[in-house]
């Protein structure tokens, strides 16, 4: 077994924590924008901010272990991979996003949400396109 393979499996296995957790936190901010009354409120202010700080570290380890892939592979191999460049970026565009969730954290956390739930369901299928796209260019490697 090489390294290259645990480092893979473990970007991989981090991955999985963190969408698990991405894609359910807005599902969550649904529910509190559509709901009005205060125990429950108070209750789904808890789970989100519980969900939201349980996933952090896996968003972290995520990108330590595709670090170290990239490390591992080496400078050449990461010069000639294209496909990886724009994998990278829309990884990038997925830990703003993440970043972007504590904001909405914070508004919920303080009865400062303006949006609706409409809103939250569109915000929600975002990550899951970004993901597709991941995936297509990780397993594709298209020569780009």
């Amino acid at each position: 077994m090489t390294l290259v393979l645990v480092y893979k499996a473990l970007h991989l296995f981090f991955m999985v924590a963190w969408f698990a957790g991405i894609f359910y936190l807005p599902r969550l901010f649904v529910y509190h924008a559509l709901n009005e009354e205060k125990s429950c409120s108070a209750m789904l202010k808890v789970m989100e901010r519980r969900l939201l700080f349980f996933v952090t570290p896996f968003a972290i380890l995520t990108a330590v272990f595709g670090g170290l892939l990239i490390a591992e592979y080496g400078r050449e191999w990461f010069r000639a991979s294209m496909w990886l460049h724009y994998k990278l970026a829309l990884v990038l565009v997925l830990y703003a996003y993440h970043g972007y969730c504590f904001k909405l954290l914070a508004d919920f956390k303080h009865d400062r949400n303006t949006r609706s739930d409409r809103f939250y369901r569109i915000f929600n299928e975002f990550p899951v396109l970004i993901l597709a796209a991941i995936i297509f260019l990780a397993v594709l490697k298209p020569v780009l």
